[in-house]
């Protein structure tokens, strides 16, 4: 199972594997805080991509499509897809993300990705 939650929520044990998806380490947010058990920057959307959307969500349609050709052409990010779903087979999953926006952004799509291709 996949779920999703913003770093600057308080960490859980329901949260189970914890893993960071952003390409940079959140601001005023230190390691032991988070709480992570893995930080895989190589799934984040490429810094091109992620400056273009800005977040913004009349972005995000085109921002969606983009990303998910990103996750489908890079060897990198399809071993880090990989490595997610198999984690996710075995126990709970927690995509950790600093965005504000909670249905607009890259983590909404690569969990999606995720589960539509396993």
């Amino acid at each position: 199972m996949i779920q999703m939650k913003r770093v600057y929520e308080e960490p859980s044990e329901e949260d189970g594997r914890r893993v960071l998806v952003d390409r940079v380490w959140p601001r005023g947010v230190s390691k032991e805080k988070a709480h992570l058990d893995e930080w895989m920057k190589e799934v984040a959307p490429s810094p091109d991509l992620r400056k273009w959307f800005g977040h913004k969500p009349e972005r995000f349609e085109g921002f969606k499509e983009s990303y998910r050709k990103e996750l489908e052409e890079s060897a990198e990010r399809q071993d880090a897809v990989a490595k997610l779903r198999d984690w996710a087979a075995e126990e709970k999953v927690t995509l950790v993300y600093a965005a504000k926006d909670q249905e607009h952004n890259h983590v909404v799509v690569l969990k999606d990705f995720v589960n539509d291709n396993g």
